[in-house]
């Protein structure tokens, strides 16, 4: 029986992780509320405090997943592709319309990259660990993999990706969104990739 009331306090956990990842990149931090992503999860918000010890120990596990999600995507998108299309691979994907418009389950740094500096210090840690993550993943895609240019490259191709995407999303102007990300592609990915 104890097993039984264990596995369903994960499942529920699980429940509340996913649906506050969704909402804090739909909503921002801000916009997500407790009772909102409870009732997303489809538990009450009573029970809010059997999982965690604070609404920023939530935010700091949903921006955990979140990021996690996004590396995880990235990751399999460029270890699908053959190596030398795995950077375009992953940069194609990354600002293409689908991921554009697919805002609570895209990646977080581009949705609440302006939040970041109001955070608890958690939520940040988290945030910055997947930061990294991506920042290793797509130095890795370069020839100069293990170099001090790879890491440069890697960082202003993150910076150049992230903020393109944020910019696309914040216009209201459609051709001016499509020209931010297709400009981004044409200077980040190589001709043959």
């Amino acid at each position: 029986m104890k097993r039984a009331t264990h596995s369903r306090k994960e499942a529920s956990h699980e429940r509340i992780v996913e649906a506050a990842a969704r909402a804090i990149r739909r909503s921002g931090y801000g916009g997500s509320g407790v009772a909102d992503i409870m009732k997303a999860a489809g538990l009450t918000h009573g029970g809010f405090y059997a999982h965690f010890a604070s609404r920023e120990a939530m935010l700091a596990e949903a921006a955990d997943r979140a990021g996690a999600e996004t590396v995880a995507a990235l990751t399999r998108i460029a270890a699908d592709a053959p190596p030398q299309r795995a950077m375009g691979s992953l940069l194609r994907a990354y600002l293409s319309k689908e991921h554009l418009e697919a805002t609570e389950r895209g990646c977080p740094a581009a949705a609440l990259g302006s939040e970041m500096p109001r955070q608890a210090p958690e939520v940040r840690r988290a945030a910055t660990r997947h930061i990294k993550e991506m920042i290793d993943l797509i130095a890795r895609q370069s020839p100069e993999w293990g170099g001090p240019a790879a890491h440069e490259r890697a960082l202003v191709t993150v910076a150049t990706m992230v903020g393109a995407l944020s910019l696309a999303r914040a216009v209201d102007d459609l051709r001016l969104s499509d020209a931010l990300r297709e400009a981004a592609l044409n200077h980040l990915v190589p001709v043959n990739g």
